[in-house]
C-alpha cells in the first residue's frame, strides 16, 4: 500500500470512528429516554466531531483526486482547531463530569474527546497544506466559536439549560463566564498561530 492509499485509509477510518461514536451516543440516549435533539446538537463536542467527519471524508476524496484547494485547506484548519480546542478544554475544565452529563457511553468519551482531537492534529501535520495559510486569513476560524458562545448563552437563558458548566452564569456569574471565555479565546488564538505558522514553515521549506 502506497503513501496515498495509507493517507486515504487513515482519513476514512477515523472519520467513521468519530461518526460511529456520535451515532452510538444518540442510540444510547434514545434507548434511555434522554435524547433531546436540540440540546444534544448544542454541544461543541458533537458539532466539532460532525464537522471533523465531513472534513476527513472530503479530505480522503481530495487526496484520491489530487485536488486540494486553499479554501479546503482553510476548512481543514478550522476542523483541526475546533477539535484541538475540544480536547484541551475537556481535559482542563470538564474531565470530572463526563460520566454524569457529557457522554452516554464511556468509549464515546474516549473517541470524541481524546482520540479525534489527536487524529485531526496528526492529519494536519502529516497531510500538510500545499500552500501557506496566513494568520490573517485564519481569522475566519473565529466565526464559529464566537457564534457558538453567543448562541449558547441566548438559548441557555431561554430554556434554562447550558451545554457546559463554565457557560452557565448560575455557577460563577457572567463575570466567571467572561473570564473563562477570554481564557479559551486566548488559547484559540495561540493555536491559530501554531497551526498557521506550521504551514508557513512548510511552504518555505518547499521552495528550497
Amino acid at each position: 500500500m502506497n503513501y496515498k492509499n495509507i493517507l486515504i485509509s487513515y482519513k476514512i477510518t477515523f472519520a467513521l470512528l468519530g461518526f460511529s461514536a456520535v451515532i452510538t451516543e444518540i442510540a444510547t440516549l434514545v434507548e434511555r429516554g434522554f435524547f433531546k435533539p436540540f440540546s444534544f446538537f448544542s454541544y461543541f463536542t458533537i458539532q466539532s466531531n460532525i464537522f471533523a467527519f465531513i472534513v476527513l471524508i472530503m479530505g480522503a476524496l481530495a487526496v484520491a483526486n489530487n485536488e486540494r484547494s486553499s479554501r479546503f485547506n482553510l476548512l481543514r484548519g478550522a476542523a483541526t482547531l475546533y477539535m484541538v480546542i475540544t480536547g484541551i478544554v475537556f481535559a482542563v475544565l470538564l474531565a470530572g463530569v463526563e460520566g454524569s452529563i457529557l457522554t452516554a457511553a464511556p468509549w464515546d468519551n474516549i473517541v470524541l474527546h481524546y482520540i479525534m482531537p489527536v487524529v485531526l492534529l496528526m492529519d494536519w501535520l502529516v497531510d500538510k497544506p500545499s500552500k501557506a495559510i496566513t494568520f490573517k486569513s485564519s481569522a475566519v476560524w473565529l466565526l464559529y466559536p464566537v457564534t457558538y458562545v453567543i448562541y449558547s448563552l441566548i438559548r441557555g437563558r431561554i430554556v434554562n439549560w447550558y451545554p457546559y458548566p463554565f457557560l452557565d452564569p448560575k455557577n460563577n456569574g457572567y463575570i466567571g463566564v467572561l473570564l473563562t471565555g477570554l481564557a479559551i479565546a486566548g488559547l484559540t488564538i495561540a493555536l491559530m498561530h501554531v497551526l498557521t505558522r506550521f504551514t508557513r514553515r512548510k511552504s518555505s521549506d518547499s521552495r528550497r
